[in-house]
């Protein structure tokens, strides 16, 4: 049998092609390549631009989309039927790549013959397309899950890096805490056992409650700190003290003074019980063991912030629409990017302080601010800038968006919205980032969103309705 004959035959049995009359059967049979293509062999790649409708006669072939630069199985394609219609109508790359999974047979119809065959037989279109929607919007659904899945990812690993510090400065402080709570008894223990003047222990009383008020307010600057520490390490070394660089940071963080020590330390100086040693000790060690508490509560403290956001972030425990905090949600999402912002990006706010909260979906609404502050912050790169701005605008709560990277193209800019179209490298970017954000400002909350971009600036604009917005809407995907 020819390939013609055997392209016919194979044909006939699968829609749309079984709309189309016998002779148009033939005449694209007659023109149509075949091929055998081997298990392990690739039909398509994703991006590569083909202009070939491919009928699979036997076989099974594997649809696969690259994320992440992981390639990523999502579908298969069984015989008898047909594949490779997408990039022949829309004119643009493969979305996918098809792969075979066992030896499969393949014949090809010229883009150029396909689009002829719709033209002419409206049964034949109308299958065509209805296949076509179906497909897409399969892709769609698996895309958009990945989208989320890699945003829930990002903000993940950024939120566990925030983490990772202020966990570790906790555990490190209770850690030392207590050797350092035992010694103090044990200095208290022999003080006891000595013949004091009351008077002169309240006055190394007065110099801690002292030390510790100005360890808890923050303390000196940097500078301040490494001028007096290096004077009263000096002085301790003098003085003899053993180990005197582990006293002069916790005594110079207290705001401790050289003239306090030698105060403290006249009625001692003669002493020959080593409690004029044991004295400094003391004072460093508690302002030490205080020190060590500040540093876990702010540990704990930041910690406390992060979980409370990434739960504002998220909207957890709450209906499905609520009143929104415009100005909350950016700061949770910048807060989600932190690890992002500490490479060089300068954060500029310029908020509306009498915009009321909006009824709206709330967790939608930071996806939206998670993709438009993502996508800027990838366009900065290390070093740039990016500026929140909220402001009243015809009725609308107006929010700016603002990057100083390189802009957006000309040629592009009426497509950025388009599913599946995207400027990033194959399996970089699914194209449904800005999709996702005009379908959720649009659809969900009769919102408008627009966009200026030049070189070093380009400005994304939501605008949401100001008044009560309590009309249900129905989902639209």
């Amino acid at each position: 049998m020819t390939d013609a004959a055997l392209c016919l035959e194979h044909l006939r049995a699968i829609e749309p092609f079984n709309h189309l009359p016998p002779e148009r059967l033939e005449w694209v049979c007659d023109r149509a390549t075949s091929r055998q293509l081997p298990r392990g062999d690739y039909l398509v790649k994703e991006g590569d631009l083909t202009t070939t409708v491919y009928v699979i006669a036997s076989g099974r072939l594997a649809i696969i989309r690259q994320s992440d630069g992981i390639p990523m199985p999502i579908g298969q394609h069984d015989a008898p039927g047909f594949i490779g219609e997408v990039p022949v109508l829309t004119d643009e790359p493969a979305p996918v790549t098809l792969q075979a999974m066992t030896d499969c047979q393949i014949h090809g119809i010229a883009g150029a013959d396909f689009l002829t065959l719709l033209h002419e037989c409206r049964e034949f279109e109308r299958t065509v397309f209805r296949l076509m929607q179906k497909r897409i919007r399969g892709l769609e659904s698996f895309l958009r899950g990945r989208e989320k899945m890699a945003a829930l990812g990002t903000l993940s690993a950024g939120l566990a890096h925030e983490l990772n510090n202020p966990a570790a400065a906790l555990v490190r402080s209770l850690s030392q805490v207590v050797p350092a709570m035992r010694e103090l008894e044990h200095m208290s223990l022999l003080y006891g056992q000595q013949r004091v003047d009351p008077a002169h222990t309240q006055d190394w009383q007065s110099v801690r409650e002292a030390g510790y008020d100005q360890i808890l307010k923050g303390g000196a600057d940097a500078v301040t700190l490494s001028d007096r520490e290096e004077e009263l390490l000096t002085w301790l070394e003098d003085y003899g003290v053993a180990a005197a660089w582990k006293l002069a940071e916790p005594l110079a963080l207290a705001g401790v003074d050289i003239p306090t020590l030698e105060r403290l330390m006249a009625r001692w100086r003669d002493n020959p019980t080593g409690l004029r040693d044991m004295g400094i000790r003391w004072l460093a060690l508690s302002f030490e063991v205080m020190a060590m508490i500040q540093s876990g509560q702010s540990g704990a403290e930041r910690i406390a912030t992060l979980v409370k956001s990434m739960k504002s972030y998220s909207y957890m425990d709450q209906g499905a629409r609520q009143m929104v905090d415009l100005h909350a949600g950016l700061e949770d999402t910048l807060r989600l990017f932190a690890f992002k912002l500490k490479q060089g990006v300068r954060v500029e706010r310029h908020y509306d302080a009498t915009l009321p909260k909006i009824m709206a979906h709330g967790s939608e609404l930071n996806q939206v601010w998670t993709n438009l502050i993502d996508n800027a912050l990838d366009a900065i790169g290390d070093r740039g800038t990016l500026t929140l701005r909220t402001c009243r605008f015809q009725g609308n709560a107006r929010i700016e968006i603002t990057d100083t990277g390189p802009g957006i193209p000309p040629e592009i800019k009426s497509r950025i919205y388009e599913p599946f179209f995207t400027t990033k490298a194959v399996g970089k970017g699914s194209g449904l980032g800005l999709e996702t954000v005009l379908r959720i400002v649009e659809n969900r909350h009769r919102g408008t969103i627009s966009v200026e971009s030049v070189p070093g600036r380009t400005c994304f604009a939501v605008c949401l309705p100001l008044g009560e917005v309590e009309t249900a809407h129905p989902k639209v995907d």
